[in-house]
């Protein structure tokens, strides 16, 4: 994976398109090359360089409104001599800043190190701090298991038609948004199993409820996937001494019952499932300490499933 810091994104690519905006944007409002070179701190060839419309700019920066507003202010301040030096600098590092926080620089970086991608990077606002660790390993935890589901035979006839997913909890999840999974669902194509999209947090409420009611009464289940409800996969489930419990697919506080019946049971079993109910597809959950950990087991039983 190349390796690109943030600041090298701001050197070549924004503040070259920063620069060119604002001497032509100077120089509209009546500065003399020489002048709007003093301003920018640049020789007066260079100048001439931007306001011929030399280079080209890069258009996510360039055709921002907040690089727009920001470069008039910016112009209109240094002209009337309302802004100086220091003002122009603050104005310009605030859009900078702004831009390094979930915008175009990081559109920027992810593109230039494709290993950024979809990991919702905060390192340019926050810094490697332990809680994005965190927010990443349980990031690549789910896409490890949809690659598991992926690519292991068999899986896709076991996805149901509502769709799979699949997700994993952060540590100590209080809610949905503590939950990663995959938005939209994996589904079944073809005869394949599609992923359509990087996990995200928040992406999956049935399988987020799930796991939540799971870390209630064992804070140690943190993962699960859903699968169609199969009797041979039951099957070889209980061969495996694998402990199953069946609930009620219709209520609605399907949190709090989970939570309750799991504590009644003892234990947080290892497969969880329901026969369906009317306008309701039977389902079952596979569960364990991750999602890729709940995923290599559901592939596994799907296995044995096809063998008996």
């Amino acid at each position: 994976m190349s390796l690109r810091l943030p600041s090298e994104i701001v050197v070549e690519d924004v503040l070259p398109t920063l620069r060119a905006l604002l001497a032509r944007e100077l120089a509209t409002h009546g500065l003399t090359q020489e002048e709007v070179a003093g301003h920018l701190g640049v020789t007066q060839a260079a100048v001439s360089t931007y306001v011929s419309g030399e280079p080209e700019l890069e258009p996510r920066i360039a055709d921002h409104p907040r690089t727009q507003a920001t470069v008039e202010s910016v112009a209109v301040g240094l002209e009337s001599g309302e802004m100086d030096g220091y003002d122009a600098l603050a104005a310009v590092l605030e859009l900078v800043r702004a831009f390094e926080d979930r915008g175009p620089i990081c559109e920027l970086h992810e593109e230039a190190m494709p290993g950024l991608e979809g990991l919702g990077c905060d390192l340019c606002v926050r810094g490697a701090n332990p809680e994005l660790r965190t927010e990443r390993a349980v990031l690549d935890d789910v896409r490890e298991a949809a690659r598991v589901l992926a690519t292991s035979p068999g899986v896709a006839a076991a996805i149901p038609n509502v769709g799979t997913n699949v997700g994993t909890a952060l540590p100590g999840a209080a809610d949905v948004a503590d939950v990663a999974a995959i938005p939209g669902r994996i589904y079944e194509m073809g005869g394949s199993v599609e992923v359509p999209a990087n996990p995200e947090f928040g992406a999956s409420e049935h399988v987020a409820t799930t796991i939540l009611a799971a870390m209630a009464v064992d804070g140690e289940r943190r993962g699960a996937v859903n699968l169609a409800t199969d009797d041979a996969l039951l099957s070889a489930a209980g061969a495996r001494g694998l402990d199953r419990m069946e609930f009620e697919a219709g209520y609605e506080d399907r949190g709090e019952r989970l939570t309750e019946q799991f504590a009644e049971h003892g234990a947080v079993p290892d497969v969880l499932y329901h026969r369906g109910a009317f306008g309701i597809e039977p389902i079952t959950y596979v569960l364990g300490e991750t999602g890729a950990e709940a995923a290599r087991l559901a592939a596994e039983l799907v296995g044995d499933a096809a063998e008996a």
